[in-house]
């Protein structure tokens, strides 16, 4: 108890993570003797460690929950609006494959998918999607730096 205990925040934690760890060693039906005492610790450790997992699983989902709850602000919306338009522009200056590829992905529609409607391989149309995504990139690039100056 006092192993968990000083690993976990409270009482009733560590000594929920002690029964646990108990229940686990009377369920072991080929658990050696001899080993018991590091087959407890093992298990207390992993399940301090495990806490502490679900601790932070937890708050990062929380903190997701609040930020999909909170609206975004009108500024942020009509910034957003605008640049996926712009980049939409940007799009029609990509070459056929590419720029296809990508305005499918924007539509739902996955890679596999795309090179089984075109009668591609998988790895062109990936191929297509990568470049046209570097291209896009690299004119966002342009677009910053200018607006830099």
């Amino acid at each position: 108890m006092r192993l968990v205990r000083r690993r976990l925040p409270s009482f009733q934690d560590a000594e929920d993570c002690v029964q646990e760890t108990m229940a686990r060693a009377a369920a072991h039906a080929a658990l050696d003797r001899n080993r018991l005492g590091s087959f407890l610790t093992s298990v207390a450790l992993r399940l301090c460690i495990d806490f502490y997992r679900d601790m932070e699983r937890r708050s990062r989902l929380l903190h997701r929950a609040a930020l999909m709850d909170a609206p975004g602000t009108t500024e942020e919306d009509v910034c957003d609006e605008d640049f996926g338009r712009w980049l939409l522009g940007q799009v029609q200056h990509l070459r056929g494959r590419e720029q296809e590829v990508i305005l499918a992905r924007a539509k739902g529609i996955s890679t596999a998918e795309f090179a089984r409607m075109h009668n591609i391989s998988v790895k062109a149309a990936e191929a297509a999607f990568t470049r046209g995504r570097a291209r896009l990139k690299t004119v966002c690039a342009k677009a910053l730096e200018g607006c830099a100056r």
